[in-house]
């Protein structure tokens, strides 16, 4: 068994797509965390979504896909980012408006691309799917220098992101500026997806943004140790993803997002169960005391 594993690190394109993996698990975890404390998870789905356009449009002018990914993801984040926040927690319909509106728009550029490009409709579903398999070295340190730029700019906002999400209203009036931190928190997010989308592809992205961060809030509700609950089930489930698409014919997305899923539901389940052993003990003691 061991020797076997050992023979997945003589490849280099194995080699590669751990690499990339690692860092686009570890980006998607932390920033993800946020995301979903945040209550933005419909922002990232479109952000996810918009990388698809920008990609197609790109190729569709002759430039490099990459180029298309962070145009449109990081455009988009602005155009999110800049539309009218709730006064409370509870209100969110003018936010969701404008980010239904702009997951409808590029939805229908992204296929109108599509159209008009007459290449090999195997770009259609790199794009949407993504490959993890193929990445070069190249592309792995470019992913490292965004990912640790994202990622130390993410830590000089930590703090006062968090603040301004808990409790927004009692942020600013503490002086915090609440809606630069989420233009500022949302254009980071938009890189995040940007650089994931090339592996992961625009419809699989959500998976690693979303769930492992998920998990994490059922698991705990104490920021640090969320945040590392969240970006080591980012990472297991992609290197296990990795070695079992290595050895079986299907894709590695698949597994990536049926690994997430089922460890959300898992993480769920128990605490389930332990909420309702709580609550069953709660009413046990009062009438044995009576």
């Amino acid at each position: 068994m061991w020797s076997s594993l050992r023979a997945l690190f003589a490849y280099p394109f194995m080699v590669n797509a751990f690499r990339a993996g690692t860092i686009v698990a570890i980006v998607s975890a932390a920033m993800g965390w946020f995301m979903v404390l945040r209550r933005q998870s419909f922002a990232g789905h479109t952000l996810s979504l918009v990388g698809f356009p920008g990609a197609a449009g790109a190729i569709l002018l002759g430039l490099s896909s990459t180029l298309g990914y962070f145009a449109f993801c990081v455009g988009a984040a602005v155009i999110i980012g800049t539309a009218p926040r709730p006064a409370t927690r509870a209100n969110y319909r003018d936010e969701s408006a404008v980010i239904g509106s702009v997951q409808a728009m590029a939805l229908a550029m992204g296929f109108l691309f599509v159209s008009l490009y007459h290449g090999n409709l195997n770009g259609l579903t790199s794009l949407l799917f993504g490959s993890f398999l193929g990445i070069t070295s190249g592309q792995v340190i470019a992913l490292l220098v965004i990912a640790a730029g994202a990622l130390i700019a993410l830590g000089l906002i930590a703090r006062p992101v968090l603040f301004a999400s808990v409790d927004p209203e009692i942020a600013a009036a503490a002086g915090v500026p609440v809606r630069v931190l989420g233009i500022g928190f949302i254009v980071l997010l938009g890189v995040a997806v940007a650089e994931t989308s090339q592996i992961t592809g625009s419809l699989l992205v959500f998976a690693l943004l979303v769930l492992p961060p998920a998990t994490a809030h059922v698991i705990t509700g104490r920021p640090l140790l969320g945040i590392a609950i969240s970006v080591v089930i980012a990472l297991v489930v992609t290197w296990v993803s990795l070695v079992i698409a290595y050895y079986t014919p299907y894709p590695t997305g698949a597994f990536i997002t049926t690994l997430s899923f089922g460890t959300y539901v898992a993480a769920r389940t128990v605490r389930w169960a332990s909420d309702r052993s709580r609550s069953r003990g709660a009413a046990v003691v009062p009438g044995a005391a009576s």
